[in-house]
């Protein structure tokens, strides 16, 4: 479970408990997230990618169902792309195909700016933190003090840098477009009120690919793991079951018929 921009491994705290009774459940703080390491640099959608693998790999893991939320929905698409044996399936949440489905609006997005954002990040107060983070929910959430904590704790290149490279990386060729070349079994669910991407048009987009699943939510905004942890697990936990291996059907035994052919008399 890979958590999107922002956020840390506390974002899956509702929906590992739904999952973890029928499934192995690994959460990852990316690079510059959570409890992670905070450089100046390396925050590219694929680095993010090859320390996921890594991690994945010291764990002895293959065949996953990578679950990727906004951000975190790139990083295990450039997963799926370096290192197909590691992943059985993808289950993206609320991530668009490209930037031109939405993007952050208000000061979450003045934040990008050179000199305004820098300055914005050393002194804005817990309300405005607050109400930035609000859009990754439907309108009227209360945001739990945690979130913006984990704002706090992340380094400005780590916010600035990842937004930049994920909207590079789905620019140059959208998430959809990756996603079927992987020809891995996908699911795809969105929080019907998004604030940030336009979530029908996103599903539309998807509902192209081969063979994918989509889930609209109704009542939630851009994070169902959090919003409806139920339902969001219900689906994933669907998913997953379709991906196991089937059962090789018993060979049939031929049973020898106990009855005789009666002969026929001869005609006089």
């Amino acid at each position: 479970m890979i958590h999107g921009s922002g956020g840390a491994i506390n974002w899956w705290d509702d929906l590992i408990p739904l999952l973890s009774p029928d499934h192995r459940v690994i959460a990852i703080d990316m690079l510059g997230y959570g409890g992670s390491a905070k450089p100046d640099s390396g925050y590219s959608i694929d680095s993010q990618a090859g320390l996921v693998a890594q991690v994945l790999a010291s764990l002895s893991v293959k065949n996953a169902v990578a679950v990727g939320h906004s951000l975190g929905g790139k990083v295990v698409t450039a997963l799926a792309e370096q290192s197909p044996d590691l992943v059985a399936g993808i289950t993206i949440i609320d991530t668009g195909p490209d930037s031109s489905y939405g993007t952050l609006t208000g000061g979450a997005k003045l934040a990008q700016l050179p000199l305004i954002g820098p300055a914005m990040w050393r002194v804005a107060p817990d309300f405005m933190i607050r109400k930035n983070v609000g859009q990754g929910f439907a309108p009227g959430y209360d945001v739990p003090d945690k979130y913006v904590d984990d704002i706090r704790e992340m380094s400005y290149p780590a916010y600035h840098q990842s937004f930049e490279e994920q909207n590079d990386y789905t620019d140059e060729i959208p998430l959809s477009e990756r996603l079927e070349k992987t020809g891995k079994p996908l699911l795809i669910i969105f929080g019907a009120k998004d604030q940030i991407f336009s979530a029908r048009e996103a599903l539309s987009a998807y509902a192209a690919i081969p063979g994918v699943t989509t889930k609209l939510i109704q009542g939630s905004g851009h994070s169902p793991q959090i919003e409806a942890p139920e339902e969001t697990a219900a689906a994933i936990n669907d998913f997953a079951k379709s991906l196991e291996p089937k059962p090789e059907p018993k060979p049939k035994t031929k049973s020898k018929s106990k009855s005789k052919a009666k002969k026929k008399k001869p005609a006089n």
